[in-house]
């Protein structure tokens, strides 16, 4: 196969694979009649890629099972293309999700409040206002928190005036503001941190989309990337979209050459080096180390990683029994912390839950993920693999998948680049649609 057409087989896999869980199921799908009584409880905590999709396909793979989603926010807004908008390519609404179809067609019920504690042994859930909803299976997919004790002076406070917009929300909005209000001529910062974290080739998107409205608007403006690590996903292709697009606009410096910093001072836009350099910005973005969410800390479902441990078949929690944790906030093997690797997880998941309510056995699960960056508005790159499980771990099939190659022409990343806006209207379709 081409490289084209392989990565289409990859795109298309995902899908497959929730198919194939569903074929599982046997008897079971979106057209089996809604039982008066449901079948079992499930609730699920986290509206997001990992929480939405999960919920959906539960529902899909046998609606007799009754789904709870419990999201605080009314509308979704996605990391996946916040760039773009920090870029100036859309508005906040291109990347704004509502609830509606997962309430009004498939049938989940959805719930706009914050989970406040967890009772395994109770299985139950308390809600702010302290409510509780009891379960049968629990699913987590709380997403990140952030490390605030990671670097001197930069804590939630600070982030107000620095923002790290790697939450989705209001701090891309504030982000994008700064850039528009920095005169011709700034410098900005972004420091990105140590693995693990969420959405590895992101801060380098970032700086691409940058350097595109910089070019377009505030062409003697510079970027500088101060890291934590020496190297990061997809770097060949990054550089070299860099210097083809942006020459001399972007400065990558890794750890040990100064990149890793200790210290941030927010009022003065400044960062310090652990090599003992200044770094003053004209608009700064600091994204923080991470882990696993505060509530799945509070009910005891870490490891000293700072993220929940898992049996990689199911996803259910290897400390605490009927309660399955999928997306960022959990140690998948060598699935990345994405949102396309949270919706397979999501699938698997789903495939689990319902086949164990119906003491079914569990199909041999597979996993996908896709991740397209921008270099450009025409301009994309992304990388793609397939994963089983070998020894109990999510592993990658060798052969599988692959990077886009570095010396494609310029119609070959224009086509990345209309399949990355393609993967996003599809993959956001397939969770809230």
């Amino acid at each position: 196969m081409s490289t084209l057409t392989r990565r289409e087989f990859l795109r298309l896999l995902g899908a497959a694979s929730a198919a194939g869980a569903m074929a599982g199921c046997a008897g079971m799908g979106a057209g089996a009649a809604r039982e008066e009584t449901s079948k079992a409880r499930v609730v699920v905590v986290g509206g997001g890629f990992g929480g939405a999709t999960c919920a959906k396909y539960i529902r899909r793979f046998d609606p007799s099972i009754a789904v709870t989603l419990v999201e605080p926010k009314q509308q979704f807004v996605t990391c996946p293309f916040g760039n773009a908008v920090i870029g100036g390519l859309y508005d906040m609404d291109a990347i704004t999700h509502s609830y509606t179809a997962l309430r009004e067609t498939h049938g989940v019920n959805v719930v706009h409040d914050t989970v406040t504690a967890i009772d395994p042994q109770a299985k139950s859930v308390t809600l702010n206002g302290s409510k509780t909803l009891g379960y049968d299976r629990l699913v987590l997919s709380p997403g990140i928190a952030f490390r605030w004790d990671a670097l001197e002076g930069y804590d939630a406070q600070a982030a107000e005036k620095v923002p790290h917009a790697w939450n989705g929300g209001p701090q891309v909005e504030t982000l994008s503001r700064q850039l528009r209000d920095m005169k011709d001529g700034g410098t900005v910062i972004i420091a990105p941190p140590a693995n693990p974290f969420r959405c590895p080739p992101g801060p380098y998107e970032r700086a691409s989309l940058i350097a595109h409205y910089l070019k377009s608007n505030k062409p003697k403006s510079k970027i500088l990337i101060l890291d934590a690590k020496e190297k990061f996903s997809k770097q060949p292709l990054f550089v070299q979209g860099w210097e083809a697009l942006y020459p001399g606009m972007i400065e990558w410096v890794g750890g040990t050459s100064g990149g890793k910093i200790s210290r941030v001072d927010a009022d003065k836009r400044a960062v310090y080096s652990e090599i003992g350099d200044e770094h003053q910005a004209d608009v700064l973005n600091v994204i923080p180390a991470q882990k696993a969410n505060d509530i799945v800390h509070t009910a005891g479902l870490t490891d000293d990683s700072g993220w929940c441990p898992v049996n990689q078949e199911t996803f259910e929690s290897d400390i605490h029994k009927d309660i399955h944790v999928i997306g960022d906030a959990t140690l998948a093997g060598a699935l990345p912390k994405s949102g396309f690797a949270a919706s397979s997880e999501a699938k698997v998941c789903a495939a689990a839950i319902v086949t164990a309510v119906n003491g079914e056995e569990m199909p041999d699960p597979s996993y996908v993920n896709t991740c397209y960056s921008l270099v450009a508005p025409d301009y994309g790159i992304s990388v793609a693999n397939v994963y089983h499980i070998r020894d109990g771990k999510i592993a990658a099939v060798e052969g599988t998948g692959g990077v886009s190659p570095k010396d494609a022409d310029a119609d070959f990343r224009h086509r990345e680049a209309e399949y990355a806006r393609g993967w996003y209207a599809s993959i956001t379709q397939d969770t809230w649609g």
